[in-house]
């Protein structure tokens, strides 16, 4: 299991990676779980989150700053390698000395590096499950991850719906998975 929130954060990537490897050339416009996305929608909103690190985090720019420079379609004609160097510049902006110590300007306000970093990284792996469940693979998330976003996604459960970034919280079965209550969370049935 990843120990570090870096290494939290690469072995987020490599799942959610596999699984833009994985789309068949006729999927890329197959329904998700996030009902207004197609998978193609998904991997660009993924590949989306990663490109705005660097400009958030290395070069200290707010959200305001970047502005709709990493709006529509980011994946053009080759989607994985769109995928592969977002994930790598996100990888190197957070892995840099001092990154997760810095003060990053996001939409709801100041947040800390290594808080955005968490953020992101339970958002990829909730996402990776998404893909996986859209284009029939296996959608068995890793232990180590799967309790890394639980812990990152429980403090502010309540309010996720309100965000209008994901669904209502679901019951959850007594004696339920770590994965099936940290999808719940989030509004989705395993």
């Amino acid at each position: 299991m990843p120990e570090t929130l870096l290494e939290q954060h690469a072995a987020a990537l490599r799942l959610f990676g596999e699984g833009v490897r994985a789309v068949a050339d006729g999927q890329w416009d197959a329904p998700t779980p996030c009902t207004q996305w197609s998978v193609r929608d998904l991997v660009n909103h993924v590949t989306g989150e990663q490109l705005w690190i660097p400009p958030l985090v290395t070069e200290g720019r707010s959200v305001a700053e970047v502005g709709d420079a990493l709006s529509g379609d980011l994946l053009g004609a080759d989607p994985a390698g769109a995928w592969e160097r977002a994930a790598a510049a996100g990888r190197a902006a957070f892995g840099a000395p001092g990154a997760l110590e810095r003060t990053v300007r996001l939409s709801y306000g100041p947040t800390r590096g290594a808080a955005y970093c968490s953020e992101l990284t339970a958002d990829c792996v909730v996402h990776a499950w998404d893909l996986a469940r859209a284009i029939g693979a296996d959608d068995r998330l890793p232990d180590g991850l799967v309790e890394f976003s639980l812990k990152e996604v429980m403090p502010y459960a309540d309010s996720l719906a309100a965000s209008g970034m994901y669904d209502v919280p679901l019951d959850v079965p007594a004696g339920a998975d770590a994965q099936t209550r940290l999808l719940a969370l989030v509004g989705r049935r395993g």
